[in-house]
């Protein structure tokens, strides 16, 4: 059975020296997410979720969703059926703890 996975904003962040070498002025943290923000979903991508973010985990969406456990021979993080995973933005990456839900999807 499918099972809901749930998707929790943990931490954005800002790299102020790489900004400062090649952003623009006044570049601050990531204009989408917000800490604490959490999104549910099947396997589609959630409504107000950013689209590069999503590329950048939906691989852990569907493997949780799908029933894995595990990621990385199971030597990567010590709780099962939880993976965490970063957008691919290098100035300032959010990070993300995506989980199965016990809601049947």
């Amino acid at each position: 059975m499918k099972k809901r996975v749930k998707i929790t904003v943990i931490k954005t962040s800002i790299f102020e020296d790489i900004v400062k070498q090649y952003g623009p002025e006044g570049f601050g943290t990531c204009p989408v997410h917000k800490e604490g923000e959490v999104f549910y979903t099947g396997f589609g991508k959630p409504d107000g979720f950013c689209d590069e973010a999503w590329k950048a985990i939906y691989q852990f969406v569907f493997s949780l969703w799908s029933g894995g456990d595990e990621f990385y021979f199971g030597d990567w993080l010590t709780v099962p059926g939880v993976a965490i995973g970063c957008c691919n933005d290098g100035l300032r990456p959010v990070v993300f703890r995506i989980e199965r839900d016990d809601i049947e999807n």
